[in-house]
């Protein structure tokens, strides 16, 4: 845990824009990829990152120190996600690119058809397939390395919920994998 004396103290001559782009650079692309997780979208992810960026930089006097300061970046990124899914413009965008791709079908080059092959073999195929509450504790827990309690304080629950999440999704992803390989994946 990091008290905001010492998160203050990080920050050079008081210099908060040395001290986000510091931020930024530790951060930025763990946040992105969170972000992903939830949107499924690179653009969106980006945005909401830089969103995250900006409410650090202005909400850095409400810090409190109750937890690390990883541990609040990443909950103000996942109630962002969170917000953006719940966005009619999200839903409405998300809906015209799907109908889009759709209307536009054509066959996949021999590239494309392996790329996707290969996409398919990927356990992070799968994980970004999962239901948002089993992909997000697998992602904190897996990608990003948080500990159960961390977990919990991050999605604000009880640490048997976050196991028991963490264990439905590995039988869901091992599942999904023993299927690929039965069938000649």
């Amino acid at each position: 845990m990091k008290p905001l004396e010492k998160l203050e103290s990080d920050i050079p001559n008081g210099d908060r824009d040395i001290w986000l782009e510091n931020i930024m650079n530790t951060y930025g692309l763990s946040l992105k990829k969170l972000a992903f997780t939830y949107l499924k979208d690179w653009q969106r992810a980006e945005d909401v990152v830089q969103d995250v960026f900006v409410t650090c930089y202005t909400k850095i006097d409400s810090f409190r120190g109750d937890c690390s300061f990883k541990t609040w970046i990443y909950r103000i990124t996942i109630n962002k996600c969170k917000d953006s899914l719940k966005s009619a413009s999200f839903k409405t965008g998300f809906l015209d690119n799907y109908l889009i791709g759709k209307l536009i079908s054509r066959e996949n080059t021999p590239e494309e058809a392996l790329l996707h092959e290969s996409e398919k073999d990927s356990i992070s195929y799968y994980v970004l397939k999962l239901p948002v509450k089993y992909r997000e504790v697998i992602i904190l827990r897996y990608f990003d390395e948080l500990s159960v309690p961390e977990i919990g304080q991050l999605l604000l629950l009880n640490q048997n919920t976050i196991r028991t999440r963490l264990k439905r999704a590995r039988t869901i992803l091992k599942k999904a994998i023993e299927r690929k390989s039965e069938h000649g994946g």
